[in-house]
């Protein structure tokens, strides 16, 4: 990790709710976005901050998510994603969320992400497919 990855940190991406990110068991009018797609382009929003603070060799995966899911967006409009750190501590790094479309603030959220060294992860993934039963 790099001395630039600090509290404050803050980036905003912008995501149009197309269908892939929707439900479908209302029908095609009560198509809107579903909270486990939220979570996913919260996660990527969260990822993509750490990812110029890390050195090669490093990525972050999401170890907590806190979602309040505040409002229907429907298919077609475009959500802000706000994620600004709130804490750095060694490894762990701890966002603060919100989301918002062009009416209203859709979710709020508190996301902690570890800072994982790549290499090593592969070689306890590689071992714990190895040490499950076959």
């Amino acid at each position: 990790m790099r001395p630039s990855l600090q509290t404050g940190l803050a980036t905003t991406g912008r995501i149009v709710v197309d269908p892939p990110r929707t439900i479908g068991f209302m029908g095609d009018e009560g198509r809107v976005y579903a909270t486990p797609e939220l979570v996913r382009d919260i996660e990527m929003t969260c990822r993509a901050l750490l990812l110029s603070h890390l050195d090669p060799g490093e990525d972050s995966v999401g170890v907590r998510i806190e979602l309040d899911h505040l409002a229907a967006t429907p298919l077609g409009l475009w959500v802000d994603i706000t994620a600004t750190i709130v804490e750095v501590d060694g490894r762990r790094v701890s966002f603060e969320v919100t989301a918002r479309d062009p009416v209203d603030q859709i979710a709020r959220c508190m996301h902690i992400r570890f800072v994982a060294n790549t290499a090593k992860s592969i070689e306890r993934i590689r071992a714990k497919l190895a040490a499950a039963p076959k």
